[in-house]
């Protein structure tokens, strides 16, 4: 009656929950990259002769291991991550450093971008992707005033990335790089940064990007052969070709599961990379409209989720939604951009849907995060029932 009621409810007493809309999206595009993943890699599997259900066994064990990780992700309080932030950063660049060493690091197809775990490899920018969001996140909410109100206040988080975007290079992995950079630059204006501060920032950084971009052969021939593949549809297009050849062929409902003519050694990285090609041969433009509308909705909840816990004043928690929101967006963007023909070729994977370890792995740990978020969000005391000062209860038992 006096609000004694709202002054004794307590931030742990009240319960949160897990998103559940995110959690089914989850479980569907994971689920949809099973039955994709079996049915696009058997015949690359026979054909190296490990048996036609190799990759599908790999990617159910990482996808076993993901959803492990993904619950105690969902455990742990994000407070811990925004305490540890700047160690999480350091270890990021020791993973990256890390793939340089003659023991440890790995080269496969001429790049350096795994560490050798035991039997298995790991490649390092798959974490590093997620811890750089933390960090940023915690950067967002220590400098918040700075970032909003002086140019020089974004500075700080630009040269961290500019210093991962360098080793990514190095490897090379253009791909990663750039969506590095644009995770960074999301996150920034989300946290408040002047959009005009942003494209001062942009103007000189855009001949740095095109002389990385042209300063290698294959990154050349890559943008040659995006610009027109069938001009040489046997070479330096043959990928895109290909893939184009698989989408045009499912038309609008597909030629029917398992049906696929281009996964026969025609279309290269059939079950990672050029996945969604695949999809759009066998389920057709009604297949690609289901995986862009799953990661709508996945990109959408996770911003939704952003900035309801920005409203409760959960900064932290707002800001890590977000970046996860945008890594996971802007990867999904490039990959099925890649594969309809509209950007170039890059070594990107669709999340949860493409075959892959390390990958698998911390997409589902970005989704435990995510579901975290919505915990604390959720479990926070609504503004009508914070605690009620001594004068407020005074003067409601005076009416």
């Amino acid at each position: 009656m006096f609000g004694f009621d709202r002054q004794a409810t307590r931030r742990d007493e009240s319960k949160g929950r897990y998103d559940p809309v995110l959690i089914v999206v989850a479980v569907a595009l994971a689920s949809l990259g099973v039955v994709m993943v079996a049915s696009s890699s058997i015949a690359v599997a026979d054909g190296q002769h490990v048996g036609p259900f190799h990759y599908l066994l790999r990617h159910l064990v990482f996808l076993a291991l993901g959803i492990g990780l993904c619950g105690l992700m969902m455990t742990i309080e994000l407070e811990k991550f925004e305490r540890n932030a700047f160690s999480l950063l350091l270890f990021a660049v020791i993973l990256l450093l890390l793939v340089f060493l003659p023991v440890v690091g790995m080269r496969v197809n001429g790049a350096r971008r795994w560490i050798r775990l035991g039997l298995v490899g790991f490649q390092s920018v798959e974490a590093v992707k997620l811890l750089f969001v933390f960090y940023l996140a915690s950067y967002l909410v220590r400098q918040s005033s700075a970032v909003r109100t002086r140019f020089l206040g974004m500075f700080k988080p630009i040269g961290v990335a500019g210093v991962l975007v360098v080793l990514l290079l190095m490897q090379p992995d253009f791909g990663s790089a750039a969506l590095i950079l644009a995770v960074c630059a999301g996150m920034l204006w989300l946290g408040g940064v002047r959009i005009s501060n942003l494209v001062y920032l942009a103007i000189p950084a855009m001949p740095a990007i095109a002389w990385a971009a042209m300063t290698s052969d294959y990154r050349v021939k890559r943008l040659t052969s995006f610009m027109n593949p069938w001009a040489d549809p046997f070479n330096d297009g043959f990928q895109l070709t290909q893939a184009l050849i698989a989408v045009g062929r499912g038309e609008w409902f597909g030629v029917g599961l398992g049906a696929s003519v281009q996964k026969l050694f025609y279309l290269p990285e059939a079950h990672t990379d050029f996945i969604l090609a695949v999809i759009a041969e066998e389920l057709g433009f009604a297949g690609i409209v289901l995986v862009i509308g799953l990661f709508a909705i996945l990109v959408g909840r996770a911003l939704a989720l952003g900035l309801r816990a920005i409203d409760r004043g959960q900064l932290y928690a707002g800001y890590c939604a977000f970046g996860i929101g945008l890594m996971l967006g802007f990867q999904a963007l490039v990959s099925i951009g890649v594969n309809l023909g509209v950007l170039p070729t890059k070594g990107l994977t669709l999340p949860l849907i493409s075959s892959g370890g390390s990958s698998v792995l911390m997409t589902c740990a970005a989704i435990g995060v995510l579901l975290r978020v919505s915990f604390e969000v959720t479990r926070a005391l609504p503004a009508d029932a914070q605690i009620v000062k001594p004068e407020a209860l005074l003067r409601g038992a005076r009416t």
